[in-house]
Protein backbone atom coordinates (compact mmCIF):
# COMPACT_ATOMS: atom_id res chain seq x y z
CA UNK A 1 0.00 0.00 0.00
CA UNK A 2 1.36 3.60 -0.43
CA UNK A 3 2.56 5.77 1.78
CA UNK A 4 0.20 9.09 2.40
CA UNK A 5 1.01 12.06 0.43
CA UNK A 6 2.12 14.50 2.82
CA UNK A 7 1.69 18.10 2.36
CA UNK A 8 2.74 21.23 4.48
CA UNK A 9 1.01 24.54 4.47
CA UNK A 10 0.15 27.41 6.66
CA UNK A 11 -2.07 27.70 9.27
CA UNK A 12 -4.97 29.63 7.55
CA UNK A 13 -5.18 27.02 5.09
CA UNK A 14 -5.15 24.30 7.62
CA UNK A 15 -9.32 24.39 8.09
CA UNK A 16 -9.49 24.34 4.11
CA UNK A 17 -7.12 20.97 3.61
CA UNK A 18 -8.17 19.46 6.85
CA UNK A 19 -11.83 18.76 4.95
CA UNK A 20 -10.58 18.74 1.63
CA UNK A 21 -8.05 16.08 2.78
CA UNK A 22 -10.82 13.72 3.85
CA UNK A 23 -13.19 14.46 0.55
CA UNK A 24 -10.23 13.37 -1.33
CA UNK A 25 -9.93 9.83 0.74
CA UNK A 26 -13.34 9.45 0.41
CA UNK A 27 -14.25 10.28 -3.44
CA UNK A 28 -10.56 10.09 -5.06
CA UNK A 29 -9.24 6.81 -2.73
CA UNK A 30 -5.69 8.89 -2.24
CA UNK A 31 -5.17 9.44 0.98
CA UNK A 32 -3.82 12.74 2.30
CA UNK A 33 -2.03 14.25 4.96
CA UNK A 34 -1.45 17.62 5.81
CA UNK A 35 0.89 19.22 8.87
CA UNK A 36 0.16 22.69 9.36
CA UNK A 37 2.34 25.31 11.02
CA UNK A 38 2.81 29.42 10.53
CA UNK A 39 4.33 30.18 6.75
CA UNK A 40 7.38 31.43 7.89
CA UNK A 41 8.02 27.97 9.82
CA UNK A 42 6.94 26.14 7.05
CA UNK A 43 8.90 28.15 4.69
CA UNK A 44 12.23 27.35 7.38
CA UNK A 45 11.41 23.70 7.00
CA UNK A 46 11.04 23.34 3.39
CA UNK A 47 14.64 25.07 2.65
CA UNK A 48 16.06 22.51 5.67
CA UNK A 49 15.57 19.71 3.62
CA UNK A 50 11.59 18.66 5.22
CA UNK A 51 10.66 15.53 3.46
CA UNK A 52 6.87 16.20 1.90
CA UNK A 53 5.02 16.01 -1.49
CA UNK A 54 2.73 19.08 -1.24
CA UNK A 55 3.48 22.69 -0.10
CA UNK A 56 0.56 25.27 0.37
CA UNK A 57 1.63 29.08 1.19
CA UNK A 58 1.23 32.28 0.88
CA UNK A 59 1.79 33.05 -3.06
CA UNK A 60 4.68 35.34 -2.32
CA UNK A 61 6.16 32.44 -0.18
CA UNK A 62 5.43 30.02 -2.85
CA UNK A 63 6.62 31.52 -5.76
CA UNK A 64 10.15 32.59 -3.70
CA UNK A 65 10.93 28.88 -2.64
CA UNK A 66 9.80 27.69 -6.21
CA UNK A 67 12.31 30.51 -7.35
CA UNK A 68 15.20 28.77 -5.66
CA UNK A 69 14.79 25.40 -6.50
CA UNK A 70 12.47 23.70 -3.62
CA UNK A 71 9.28 23.62 -5.94
CA UNK A 72 8.73 21.70 -8.90
CA UNK A 73 8.81 24.22 -12.23
CA UNK A 74 5.64 24.96 -13.52
CA UNK A 75 3.97 23.03 -10.45
CA UNK A 76 2.82 26.42 -8.61
CA UNK A 77 -0.72 27.19 -9.03
CA UNK A 78 -3.03 29.87 -6.78
CA UNK A 79 -5.67 28.20 -4.89
CA UNK A 80 -7.86 30.75 -2.85
CA UNK A 81 -8.00 34.10 -1.91
CA UNK A 82 -8.70 34.87 1.96
CA UNK A 83 -9.82 38.77 2.99
CA UNK A 84 -8.60 39.49 6.58
CA UNK A 85 -11.18 40.00 8.85
CA UNK A 86 -11.02 42.23 12.52
CA UNK A 87 -12.92 40.71 15.35
CA UNK A 88 -13.62 41.46 18.76
CA UNK A 89 -13.93 39.23 21.70
CA UNK A 90 -17.49 37.81 22.82
CA UNK A 91 -19.34 40.18 24.95
CA UNK A 92 -17.65 43.34 23.70
CA UNK A 93 -19.01 45.85 22.14
CA UNK A 94 -18.74 45.62 17.87
CA UNK A 95 -17.57 48.83 16.62
CA UNK A 96 -18.74 49.62 13.32
CA UNK A 97 -16.43 49.11 10.32
CA UNK A 98 -18.37 50.64 7.58
CA UNK A 99 -15.77 53.42 6.18
CA UNK A 100 -11.98 54.16 6.49
CA UNK A 101 -13.28 56.61 9.68
CA UNK A 102 -14.57 53.60 11.17
CA UNK A 103 -11.92 51.67 10.94
CA UNK A 104 -9.57 54.93 12.63
CA UNK A 105 -11.41 54.82 15.39
CA UNK A 106 -11.50 51.24 16.35
CA UNK A 107 -7.89 51.39 15.86
CA UNK A 108 -7.48 54.09 17.92
CA UNK A 109 -9.81 52.80 21.04
CA UNK A 110 -8.40 49.76 21.09
CA UNK A 111 -6.85 49.06 24.18
CA UNK A 112 -4.54 46.20 22.30
CA UNK A 113 -4.19 45.39 18.81
CA UNK A 114 -3.52 41.96 17.72
CA UNK A 115 -2.18 40.51 14.82
CA UNK A 116 -0.28 37.45 13.19
CA UNK A 117 2.92 36.85 11.36
CA UNK A 118 2.69 36.12 7.73
CA UNK A 119 1.99 38.48 5.09
CA UNK A 120 -1.33 39.52 6.66
CA UNK A 121 0.37 40.91 9.56
CA UNK A 122 2.72 42.89 7.17
CA UNK A 123 0.35 44.34 5.52
CA UNK A 124 -1.80 45.48 8.44
CA UNK A 125 1.56 46.88 9.76
CA UNK A 126 1.76 48.73 6.35
CA UNK A 127 -1.94 49.42 6.29
CA UNK A 128 -1.71 51.51 9.87
CA UNK A 129 1.59 53.26 8.56
CA UNK A 130 -0.41 54.38 5.94
CA UNK A 131 -3.40 55.74 7.69
CA UNK A 132 -1.01 57.78 10.29
CA UNK A 133 -1.40 55.59 12.90
CA UNK A 134 1.69 54.00 13.64
CA UNK A 135 3.56 56.00 16.01
CA UNK A 136 -0.33 56.01 18.31
CA UNK A 137 -0.72 52.33 17.98
CA UNK A 138 3.12 51.43 18.42
CA UNK A 139 2.40 50.18 21.96
CA UNK A 140 -0.38 48.61 21.36
CA UNK A 141 0.51 46.57 18.74
CA UNK A 142 0.74 42.56 19.82
CA UNK A 143 1.81 39.98 17.22
CA UNK A 144 0.88 36.55 18.01
CA UNK A 145 3.55 34.29 17.82
CA UNK A 146 4.35 31.75 14.58
CA UNK A 147 1.10 29.40 14.45
CA UNK A 148 -1.22 30.91 17.00
CA UNK A 149 -3.96 32.60 16.22
CA UNK A 150 -4.61 36.28 16.39
CA UNK A 151 -7.91 35.41 17.97
CA UNK A 152 -6.52 33.68 20.77
CA UNK A 153 -5.58 36.67 22.44
CA UNK A 154 -8.94 38.03 22.32
CA UNK A 155 -10.14 35.18 23.88
CA UNK A 156 -7.61 34.83 26.79
CA UNK A 157 -7.73 39.09 27.47
CA UNK A 158 -4.36 39.98 25.78
CA UNK A 159 -5.63 42.12 23.29
CA UNK A 160 -9.12 43.68 22.31
CA UNK A 161 -9.24 43.67 18.72
CA UNK A 162 -7.65 41.58 16.38
CA UNK A 163 -7.06 41.27 12.82
CA UNK A 164 -6.39 38.53 10.60
CA UNK A 165 -7.51 35.53 7.60
CA UNK A 166 -11.29 35.04 7.67
CA UNK A 167 -10.28 31.51 7.95
CA UNK A 168 -8.22 31.17 11.21
CA UNK A 169 -10.62 34.01 12.99
CA UNK A 170 -14.12 32.33 12.42
CA UNK A 171 -14.53 29.07 14.20
CA UNK A 172 -12.66 30.35 17.22
CA UNK A 173 -14.71 30.12 20.97
CA UNK A 174 -14.84 33.50 22.31
CA UNK A 175 -14.24 35.88 19.30
CA UNK A 176 -16.93 37.97 17.39
CA UNK A 177 -15.96 38.12 13.64
CA UNK A 178 -16.84 42.21 12.94
CA UNK A 179 -15.88 42.01 8.98
CA UNK A 180 -13.64 42.81 6.10
CA UNK A 181 -11.86 46.28 6.19
CA UNK A 182 -13.49 48.37 4.21
CA UNK A 183 -13.11 50.21 0.85
CA UNK A 184 -9.43 50.66 -0.10
CA UNK A 185 -8.34 49.44 3.12
CA UNK A 186 -9.07 45.81 2.87
CA UNK A 187 -6.45 43.16 3.17
CA UNK A 188 -6.65 39.88 0.72
CA UNK A 189 -3.83 37.14 0.23
CA UNK A 190 -3.47 34.15 -2.17
CA UNK A 191 -2.61 30.43 -1.13
CA UNK A 192 -0.90 28.59 -3.48
CA UNK A 193 0.35 25.12 -3.93
CA UNK A 194 3.14 23.42 -5.58
CA UNK A 195 4.61 19.81 -5.65
CA UNK A 196 7.47 19.90 -4.01
CA UNK A 197 10.71 19.15 -5.57
CA UNK A 198 12.18 16.34 -2.45
CA UNK A 199 8.60 14.48 -3.22
CA UNK A 200 9.59 10.86 -4.01
CA UNK A 201 5.48 10.73 -5.72
CA UNK A 202 5.52 13.88 -7.83
CA UNK A 203 3.19 12.30 -10.26
CA UNK A 204 -0.05 11.43 -7.17
CA UNK A 205 1.25 14.76 -5.42
CA UNK A 206 0.47 16.41 -8.78
CA UNK A 207 -3.14 14.86 -9.25
CA UNK A 208 -3.63 16.02 -5.67
CA UNK A 209 -2.84 19.85 -6.32
CA UNK A 210 -5.10 19.20 -9.13
CA UNK A 211 -8.29 18.15 -7.07
CA UNK A 212 -7.29 21.30 -4.68
CA UNK A 213 -7.90 23.62 -7.93
CA UNK A 214 -11.14 21.78 -8.28
CA UNK A 215 -14.58 23.36 -8.42
CA UNK A 216 -15.81 20.60 -5.56
CA UNK A 217 -12.68 22.19 -3.68
CA UNK A 218 -13.91 26.42 -4.27
CA UNK A 219 -16.75 24.91 -2.69
CA UNK A 220 -15.24 23.71 0.75
CA UNK A 221 -12.75 26.84 0.86
CA UNK A 222 -15.67 29.35 0.23
CA UNK A 223 -17.43 27.60 3.58
CA UNK A 224 -14.32 27.57 5.06
CA UNK A 225 -13.77 31.87 4.84
CA UNK A 226 -12.01 31.84 1.11
CA UNK A 227 -12.90 32.01 -2.60
CA UNK A 228 -11.63 30.34 -5.40
CA UNK A 229 -8.25 32.66 -6.81
CA UNK A 230 -7.97 33.41 -10.20
CA UNK A 231 -4.90 32.42 -12.13
CA UNK A 232 -3.19 35.83 -12.55
CA UNK A 233 -3.63 36.30 -8.90
CA UNK A 234 -0.52 36.65 -6.28
CA UNK A 235 -0.58 37.05 -3.04
CA UNK A 236 0.90 40.26 -0.96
Amino acid sequence: MHRPISGLSSMATRPVLAELSEHIRLADGLSVRFDSAGGVEIARRVREGAEADLLVLAAGALAALENEGYVLPGTARPLWVSQVVAAVPEGAAVPALGSEADLRAALRSARRVAYSTGPSGTALLELIARLGLADALSDRLVQAPPGVPAGSLLADGRADLAFQQHSELMDLPGVVVIGPLPGDTAISSTFGGGVLAASGRPGPAGEVLDLLGSDAASRVAAARGMRAAEKQEHGN
